[in-house]
């Protein structure tokens, strides 16, 4: 079969397009015929070795899956040949076919797409994690996001509007707003012509944002969390500028707010039932039109190195999604 190979630290345009063997089902298993695997901004820092986990060498990107269920093995009942899928994977999502526990495999009904169904785990994961786990929010608080049209921005203001919160997207350009506004923000906030501190108390009546969820780091975190309401929550999502952000702890005091880590892979391991039933719900939720899962553009498996571009670029407004 065909697999995208990183067989030492390197850029997009070092990755290697390769036959390796075909994966068996081993007990407990089950192989996958890959139809849509998703990109995420985190496998460009796995490729550079920037990434807290470091896979061994070689491996391919890609941590989420969809697909067909190709072959199982012995002890695996609740899945068959042919059924379609989706799956988290951590990496080696992009090539033709994976084996994995079957456990972690959930089945997606025939009105959901594989492109659509790919983006689902991450980001949606990480949001529904974040706002349900996290965030102690309440209906009608306001929740300032940042990063609003890159995949798990958006997700957060999907979800965001769903649980009741007023959202804010914030980005980088008008036409990334107009892009939140139509999937669950109220208000929009544009970081290169205002300044993100002055905006969120302006758009916030002065009172600040409760809730700041933060996939993106750098300078704007500072900034946000100096715009925070009383007794606000800060959730870390990631570092999506590159720079992990060193935030003054008297902000915190000043604030009576909290920073909150948002580690939904972490999490995930150590509660496999409730993530479980979290991505059920999540599956049902994209089939039912309730998020939309969107998908930016697709890149067949050779064209992995200019997918990948389109995240470091930051041009994605969804998600960028190979096609094996």
């Amino acid at each position: 079969m065909k697999a995208i190979l990183c067989s030492q630290y390197c850029g997009p345009d070092d990755l290697v397009l390769s036959d390796v063997p075909d994966p068996a089902a081993g007990p407990g298993e089950a192989v996958i015929a890959i139809k849509s695997a998703a990109l995420n901004f985190f496998d460009l820092l796995m490729i550079q070795g920037k990434y807290q986990i470091k896979p061994p060498f070689p491996f391919s990107p890609a941590a989420e899956v969809s697909g067909v269920i190709e072959s199982v093995g012995s002890g695996v009942s609740d899945l068959k040949v042919g059924d379609r899928v989706v799956a988290s994977c951590g990496h080696n999502g992009a090539r033709e076919k994976i084996a994995l526990p079957a456990n972690s495999i959930v089945k997606i009904p025939d009105n959901l797409d594989f492109d659509r169904a790919a983006g689902i785990i991450i980001i949606y994961g990480t949001a529904l994690h974040a706002l349900e786990d996290r965030a102690s929010l309440k209906p009608g608080e306001t929740m300032a996001v940042l990063g609003a049209a890159g995949g798990t921005g958006l997700a957060a203001c999907e979800l965001g509007k769903l649980m009741g919160l007023k959202v804010i997207a914030c980005a980088s350009s008008d036409e990334k707003l107009e892009f939140a506004k139509a999937h669950g923000a109220e208000l929009g906030l544009n970081y290169a012509k205002e300044d993100l501190k002055d905006g969120l108390r302006r758009l916030t009546g002065g009172k600040g944002a409760d809730i700041i969820f933060d996939p993106v780091g750098g300078s704007y975190a500072e900034a946000a969390l100096r715009s925070i309401a009383w007794e606000g929550r800060f959730l870390v999502i990631g570092f999506a500028a590159g720079e992990i952000p060193k935030m003054p702890l008297n902000l915190a005091l000043l604030k009576g707010c909290d920073i909150r880590g948002v580690f939904w892979g972490a999490w995930a391991r150590l509660n496999p039932q409730k993530n479980r039933a979290n991505l059920e719900k999540l599956v049902k939720w994209a089939a039912d039109g309730n998020i939309s899962s969107h998908v930016d553009r697709t890149f067949p498996l050779e064209k992995t190195a200019d997918a990948l571009k389109v995240l470091a670029g930051r041009q994605a407004m969804g998600k960028v999604i190979l096609r094996p």
